[in-house]
């Protein structure tokens, strides 16, 4: 617990800079958590003895990520791209004798869309107007999220929901972590419009809380899938007492997703 606390605390420290500055800044920072999620994601893969190419998952993730950022109206080229590279490869290896080879090209597309497409919503995110302030809207949230089902889960958990993929996760404590979402996306739209730059109300503020909160846990199972997959209890052991990137990011890509076209649609 006290690994996991310091660990939390650094990371809330050395990530202020990064959404206040934005940028540059916030592009490295982020992308360090997801590209090395992405390597997690092949190794955990690698365990069952599919072969992913770990370049091309690594690469193009970050490339995606990279493109998304600073080089948006080349996104959609890059991508098909990298499609077509890994279907090239894989028929290589299968000619080479890997016949496994097509459904190593379906996990190293997955990992690709998943950690570089769709993940770099949490760097679209930071790009919304106003957009530091919706990432410590959206942020803190999941994190209170989080917090609130595992306390609650933990000590009060009776009812379970996922008994293969997560058997420790209880919809008792599932309901904390949205209540908490809840109570935090109005408690922040409240403090953001009132000595920040946000015009939110409450009501508003709350009712994203309760549609990330919701949510968000299916990127928690998601990633629990590809676990219980591999027989692997943490994707790594990239930060101490909390396991790897992956198990950081899994809710939050989810939360940065949904975050990010509800405010796109109905808030701005």
């Amino acid at each position: 617990m006290v690994r996991r606390t310091v660990t939390a605390l650094l990371l809330i420290v050395t990530i202020l800079p990064a959404v206040y500055f934005g940028g540059v800044l916030y592009f490295l920072y982020m992308s360090i958590f997801v590209v090395t999620a992405a390597v997690e994601y092949a190794h955990i893969f690698q365990i069952t003895k599919f072969e992913p190419s770990l370049p091309l998952t690594v690469g193009g993730t970050l490339l995606i990520l990279f493109i998304r950022t600073f080089m948006p109206a080349w996104s959609e080229l890059a991508f098909a791209g990298l499609i077509l590279l890994a279907m090239t490869i894989h028929i290589f290896a299968y000619e080479r004798g890997r016949d496994q080879a097509a459904l190593d090209f379906v996990i190293t597309v997955g990992g690709f869309t998943y950690l570089g497409w769709v993940a770099a919503y949490i760097i679209d995110l930071r790009m919304l107007p106003q957009g530091a302030w919706w990432v410590m809207l959206v942020f803190p949230v999941i994190w209170m999220t989080d917090s609130g089902a595992y306390m609650i889960g933990a000590r009060y958990g009776q009812h379970k929901m996922f008994k293969r993929i997560s058997p420790k996760k209880s919809w008792e404590g599932y309901l904390a972590g949205v209540f908490m979402g809840v109570i935090y996306g109005g408690f922040l739209a409240f403090a953001y419009t009132k000595f920040g730059h946000l015009q939110l109300d409450v009501t508003q503020g709350a009712l994203l809380g309760l549609v990330i909160s919701a949510s968000s846990i299916l990127g928690d199972l998601g990633e629990s899938l590809f676990k219980r997959f591999a027989n692997e209890k943490d994707s790594g052991t990239f930060l101490p007492g909390h396991g790897g990137a992956f198990d950081r990011v899994d809710s939050l890509i989810w939360a940065a997703v949904i975050g990010f076209f509800w405010i796109h649609f109905f808030l701005l």
